[in-house]
């Protein structure tokens, strides 16, 4: 009787450990199946990530990358749908390639296309609105602005071309900051040697960097390079300023052509000049060990009616063309930035610290007419022409073509200028309406802060 209980007992103790088990085993599954148990569990932990894996952010409105707010430094389940979305935005940073494939992550193919490995192309991307442009203002900036390219002194009654900014494909162009610029540039010289296209950029970059305001402690320094302005003549061959704080200088020198161009006669005011086309102007030979950037332009100077009216008379090896095929302007042209482009490449070995850039032709947008013969460019409406570049090549053939090879880098600015053509002077100056356009220059402020802007990215 005993032993019959002692076996009862031991019957009922097997039953409630079973059913412990049961019970235990059930509610083990359940937890697991449980979706809040998920979010206990690390990402690592779930995804098998590597602890330093970063969370993706997207692209703020100047192209770079910040952290919006709320986002953890790593991704969680419970933020799986907010960071699918991430995940697709176009131009978030790429997934670190260490990340295995899941299916519980989405990868987009706006995800792909800004993968880290393609290469940042700046003549690439598109124009998109910006509040906060334009970057100084047309009104305060006369130090350093020509009233003949300040719109905002004119009768022009829209603006609206100042609102853009150009956001190149897969690169991260910070906002240019006038300070960090000046730092960056310390004791150095950025040189502008070309024609008023040049010259434009050049006042461009004094007005951005002084942020439009008058400084009265920048110096000029024209006369250390001979800028300076003669008895008689209209204005000088250049102008050089110096911004004493960081001792950064900038300077603009003109030389439409890239030619050396020596007067045959110097006694005569009137007499012709030798234009040797496979010879550098004497003041880039002469002050080239000075300079630690170097942008380069030519381009519109190069027309019969511009060589006539200047008295320029080709040479050649020293002395004065009588090669026909040469004779013609396209290929006086070609030989020319070839030449130069060719001699500079080779003085960068002697020169390391010098980064030389050679600046694509700057579009004209002359409509019904050139500008001798009634054309225009009224259009006032931005972008009427469409917002964005995909072209593979530059739009400049002969300057990619003379540059390939050489430690020479391209600043192609013509496809994203093109299409800009309500962005000019056109027919209102400081004095009024004109029946003539100026579908040639810029306004500015304007287009060339961003060949500018591409310039500073790429120092």
């Amino acid at each position: 009787m005993k032993g019959g209980n002692i076996y009862s007992f031991r019957g009922r103790h097997v039953s409630v450990a079973l059913v412990a088990v049961v019970l235990f085993s059930t509610l083990l599954w359940t937890w697991e199946r449980n979706p809040f148990s998920i979010t206990l569990r690390s990402a690592q932990e779930w995804y098998h990530l590597p602890s330093e894996f970063a969370a993706v952010v997207p692209i703020d409105s100047v192209g770079t990358t910040k952290p919006e707010k709320g986002v953890e430094k790593s991704l969680t389940p419970s933020t799986e749908n907010e960071t699918k979305l991430q995940l697709g935005v176009e131009g978030a940073s790429a997934v670190d390639s260490t990340l295995p494939e899941s299916p519980d992550i989405l990868y987009s193919q706006d995800l792909k296309s800004s993968s880290r490995n393609e290469v940042c192309d700046y003549a690439k991307g598109k124009w998109v609105a910006e509040s906060r442009r334009p970057l100084y203002s047309g009104f305060s900036c006369k130090q350093w602005l020509s009233s003949m390219w300040s719109c905002r002194m004119t009768q022009r009654p829209d603006f609206s071309f100042e609102g853009y900014r150009w956001q190149p494909k897969n690169c991260d162009m910070q906002e240019f900051d006038r300070s960090k610029f000046l730092t960056k540039m310390k004791d150095k010289t950025i040189a502008f040697i070309g024609d008023s296209l040049g010259r434009q950029q050049f006042q461009s970059l004094m007005c951005m960097a002084t942020g439009g305001e008058e400084s009265p402690e920048v110096e000029n320094v024209g006369w250390e390079y001979g800028l300076v302005k003669h008895r008689g003549a209209i204005r000088p061959d250049g102008w050089a300023y110096r911004f004493p704080k960081t001792n950064t200088t900038i300077l603009y020198y003109w030389s439409a052509s890239l030619c050396d161009l020596v007067p045959l006669n110097i006694k005569d005011k009137q007499t012709n000049v030798a234009m040797h086309l496979d010879r550098p102007p004497a003041f880039m030979r002469q002050f080239l060990h000075r300079f630690d950037v170097l942008v380069l332009n030519t381009g519109h100077h190069w027309n019969r009616g511009k060589l006539n009216a200047n008295r320029w008379v080709m040479h050649v090896d020293g002395k004065q063309n009588e090669d026909k095929k040469l004779e013609e302007i396209a290929n006086a042209k070609n030989l020319t930035i070839y030449s130069v482009s060719k001699w500079l490449d080779l003085q960068l070995v002697s020169h390391p610290r010098l980064k030389a850039f050679f600046r694509t032709l700057s579009p004209r947008h002359f409509f019904n007419g050139d500008w001798n013969t009634g054309g225009s460019c009224d259009n006032t409406i931005p972008l009427s022409n469409g917002s964005e570049v995909s072209q593979e090549g530059s739009s400049d053939p002969v300057i990619e073509g003379a540059l390939k090879g050489t430690k020479i880098k391209i600043l192609d600015i013509t496809p994203l200028s093109q299409l800009r053509d309500e962005a000019h002077m056109s027919r209102y100056t400081i004095r009024g309406t004109l029946n003539s356009s100026d579908c040639l220059h810029w306004c500015l402020p304007g287009i060339p802060d961003t060949w500018n802007e591409l310039l500073v990215a790429q120092l």
